[in-house]
């Protein structure tokens, strides 16, 4: 790829050091992805400009004039502490007739909406969990017979915010105390699912049109004390001591044959395609007991730090880091708006 003039948006609380860390920093660091980001695309040759954003579009105006960037690398997750806002930035990004990477506005509205994601999914009969929705602003009312066990997370937060092994709910009681704890901690309407108790996978996917599906990826709990819950809580996603404590890691799926491989990535494929997404994404899944794969959830824009699901999946596919952020690169160059 020819050299381009990068111009990353990131959070400004999570901008990298300039200076090489040390690799027990590195490795806990909250601003790593951040970090391999822009020293991967140095590395392959671009100019890089690092900008951080808060709660003012005007910054991204006036770094794009000065800078005047081929395409900017969207790593934002939220604008002004609100995750649904992320897409708002880059319908903004639309407006000013300049190239970005990752999702486009729609796709990411409709990912971060779990409700809407879920019924487009059924639409398309892809298998998904049957679920229930709250809200934080109404008295509770739950339906006479529900289908324990629940798992129950915020409607519209990502990254497992408010995840913990509290989240599977047994009983009406649990249910209501999970409710009121997303409605006073984060004010956040719930979704309540039906939990998949069994395997959990995730499959990368980058393109637009033509699509490139990544090897399953399998999260394994070898460790974990008897009769915890083996889902992917907060700190299982984000507290790199915790996971090293209870053995928790991601890697290739193990013992899974040619059959099963595809329909997990083919599922992965039509959940992409249904929900409108572009650039990369990662797709989430549990397998159960008699083998049924499930969608859980779409994220658009997932961590691509090195060593995270998505490029690890991709290097075993032949795609080192920098090649990843190359395509990546490609990939929003050649994203036109619909109607352009």
């Amino acid at each position: 790829m020819r050299r381009l003039r990068v111009l990353v948006l990131l959070h400004s609380d999570l901008f990298p050091p300039d200076e090489i860390p040390s690799q027990k920093e590195w490795e806990f660091a909250e601003w790593k992805t951040e970090f391999d980001v822009r020293q991967s695309l140095v590395e392959a040759g671009h100019q890089v400009e690092l900008l951080g954003v808060d709660e003012d579009l005007r910054v991204i105006k006036d770094a794009i004039e000065k800078h005047q960037p081929h395409i900017v690398f969207n790593l934002l997750e939220e604008f002004a502490g609100r995750a649904t806002f992320d897409q708002h930035v880059v319908s903004y990004l639309e407006m000013l007739g300049v190239k970005y990477t990752g999702c486009n506005p729609r796709g990411l509205m409709i990912s971060r909406s779990k409700d809407l994601a879920k019924k487009l999914l059924t639409y398309h009969r892809i298998p998904n969990p049957n679920f229930f929705v709250f809200s934080a602003a109404r008295k509770i009312q739950l339906p006479k017979r529900m289908p324990y066990p629940l798992f129950v997370k915020s409607l519209t937060e990502e990254a497992s915010l408010g995840i913990t092994q509290d989240s599977i709910v047994t009983n009406d009681r649990e249910l209501k105390d999970r409710i009121n704890y997303f409605a006073d901690k984060l004010g956040s309407d719930v979704i309540a699912e039906r939990f998949v108790d069994g395997r959990e996978f995730y499959v990368g996917v980058l393109g637009n049109e033509r699509l490139t599906i990544l090897p399953p990826w399998e999260l394994f709990f070898d460790h974990l004390p008897e009769r915890t819950p083996k889902i992917a809580t907060r700190k299982v996603k984000w507290d790199a001591r915790y996971r090293k404590k209870y053995g928790i890691e991601a890697g290739p799926a193990r013992d899974l044959d040619t059959a099963t491989v595809d329909r997990i990535q083919q599922t992965a494929k039509r959940t992409y395609r249904a929900l409108g997404l572009s650039g990369y994404a990662r797709i989430d899944m549990r397998m159960d007991q008699s083998g049924v794969i499930h969608v859980i959830e779409a994220n658009p824009n997932p961590d691509i730090g090195i060593g995270d699901e998505f490029a690890e999946s991709a290097r075993t596919h032949g795609l080192d880091h920098s090649q990843v952020m190359d395509k990546i690169l490609s990939l929003g160059l050649h994203w036109d708006p619909p109607g352009t």
